[in-house]
């Protein structure tokens, strides 16, 4: 039933008893909890960063170490053996930034020193391997109970280093020598769990660690993190009033880890934020976007408008390492994209298709990757983007564009081989618009064909079709568009529609044709 009556907003609290206790607002994760631990031993989840790991992991402790009255109301209360607690060994690399293998061994060191006073047993061995094994082994017989391991974070010192490959590498086999102890301690353990951002391959992180089910994509756990429409309509329905119900899903909705038939999920973080300040921010974009992301695409010359049509193999998706990040995996599993479906043309071959997940990725994604472009972006520009679109002036657009196309430095085109064609100058214009935050679709398909570009602002629909000439305009853009009717599929909407031809000079660099047909 719907809450009624407002309660505390959990910003930022990772703790599952201060959660409880404290009068905050809870969605129930412990159904997906309960068959978790029913259905297996060892698993593996990635998750984007503040989606509720951390959350996640403290309540299987407090769940393991038998805290009844926490769980009083809750799913699983009436489904769990509360006579039986099970030691609970928890890691976290989530503290300060590791920059050596020396560093990272000092670190598990006093990890597993602290957890070993914790836990009430003291250790002999002096190797890290060693210690592990032996804090396992003496924490299942003076409890009685096989212990629980929880790791959080477990990929942070390599992802913090990326960019730095030697000490990556070398962090990575600091971490291997930790992990690879858990297989030859399975009769002293009830329970794993790894959870991080990223995905290792097994071959380079998990050596010897086969067992680890990753339940990433698995359609039964896809809302384990992140809060669904219904949490939404019912956990926090006293938060709603005020707020534009549609805005908040297609702002901060769609995250999915499966096909079509998966529920997707809200990040937590901007929902409880958009709650607490009552306005739309970007506000988990602005949280931490790593930088080293955005280097990478201007590195590897992507696309954009690609990135909201991403084909992508599941192998691909979880390949992750030091020496081969997959720029799909690298965008998906730092939730940058989600999928949007799955097909399995062959009997256990599945092809993903990966977008944005929401607005808020799209528009925030595009601005950060306009100077990568050679737009120096401002408010300035977004506001007469904005203002032109606003009052349907198609000559103020033009002239809008083509200054925005003059602008770009004659050094960002000598020292970037993908300004001659024709993807850099629609990834501009894709980048440009979708900053602002107007609906744009890319290679929007009709039984006619694909259309370069649509967009819908402010009641009006532009079809946009781009051409590189050599020099002089040709006029085959707007021809093009009408001569395959791309115009039929959006008159049902009833909206003025626009086709735009815009055509490229390969030598002025800049547009030398930009002809409007209004219908």
């Amino acid at each position: 039933m719907p809450t009624a009556v407002p309660r505390k907003l959990p910003i930022g609290i990772q703790t599952f008893a201060d959660i409880i206790e404290g009068g905050y607002y809870y969605v129930d994760k412990t159904p997906q909890i309960h068959r978790l631990v029913e259905e297996g031993k060892y698993y593996f989840l990635s998750r984007p960063r503040r989606f509720g790991k951390s959350l996640l992991l403290d309540t299987l402790a407090c769940l393991f170490e038998g805290r009844e009255a926490l769980f009083r109301g809750l799913y699983i209360h009436d489904k769990w053996e509360w006579q039986r607690r099970h030691p609970v060994i928890r890691l976290s690399f989530g503290d300060g930034v590791l920059r050596t293998r020396e560093e990272l061994d000092l670190r598990i060191g006093e990890l597993l020193r602290a957890e070993a006073e914790r836990l009430g047993v003291t250790l002999q061995n002096t190797s890290i391997a060693g210690r592990f094994r032996e804090l396992i082994e003496e924490v299942h017989e003076w409890h009685g109970e096989r212990a629980v391991v929880l790791i959080d974070e477990y990929d942070k010192p390599i992802l913090d280093n990326l960019l730095a490959p030697e000490r990556a590498r070398a962090l990575r086999e600091g971490l291997k020598n930790l992990y690879s102890v858990l297989k030859d301690a399975d009769p002293h353990l009830a329970f794993v769990l790894l959870t991080g951002v990223s995905k290792f391959s097994k071959v380079s992180l998990f050596s010897g660690l086969n067992n680890l089910n990753d339940i990433t994509l698995d359609a039964p756990y896809a809302t384990l993190c992140g809060y669904t429409d219904e949490d939404i309509e019912g956990v926090f329905a006293a938060e709603l009033p005020g707020l534009d119900r549609e805005a908040i899903r297609q702002w901060y909705n769609g995250y999915r880890w499966g096909g079509q038939e998966v529920t997707p999920v809200y990040n937590p973080f901007d929902v409880l934020l958009l709650f607490q300040k009552r306005q739309f921010g970007p506000y988990w974009f602005e949280s931490a976007t790593p930088t080293f992301l955005v280097e990478l695409l201007r590195e590897r010359g992507v696309f954009t408008p690609r990135l909201e049509q991403w084909e992508a193999e599941a192998a691909l998706l979880g390949r992750f390492d030091v020496d081969d990040i997959a720029t799909e995996a690298l965008l998906f599993q730092a939730g940058y994209l989600t999928v949007k479906a799955v097909e399995e043309p062959l009997l256990g071959y599945r092809l993903y298709t990966l977008g944005f997940p929401n607005q808020e990725v799209e528009t925030s994604l595009s601005q950060a990757l306009l100077p990568v472009l050679g737009v120096e972006e401002s408010p300035r520009h977004r506001k007469s983007l904005f203002t032109h679109l606003r009052d349907h002036d198609l000559a103020g657009l033009e002239a809008h564009l083509k200054a925005l196309y003059a602008g770009l430095p004659h050094d960002w085109y000598r020292n970037n081989s993908i300004a001659r064609y024709e993807g850099h100058y629609a990834s501009v214009f894709y980048s440009h618009f979708a900053a602002l935050g107007v609906q744009v679709m890319v290679e929007d398909a009709s039984h006619h064909g694909r259309v370069d570009m649509a967009v819908e602002a402010f009641g009006h629909c532009y079809l946009f079709e781009f051409k590189v000439v050599e020099q002089l305009p040709e006029g085959r853009a707007l021809q093009q568009l009408k001569a395959r009717g791309y115009a039929d599929k959006y008159r049902g909407s009833g909206q003025p529609i626009h086709l735009i031809g815009v055509e490229f000079s390969r030598e002025e660099r800049q547009i030398v044709a930009f002809e409007v047909e209004s219908l």
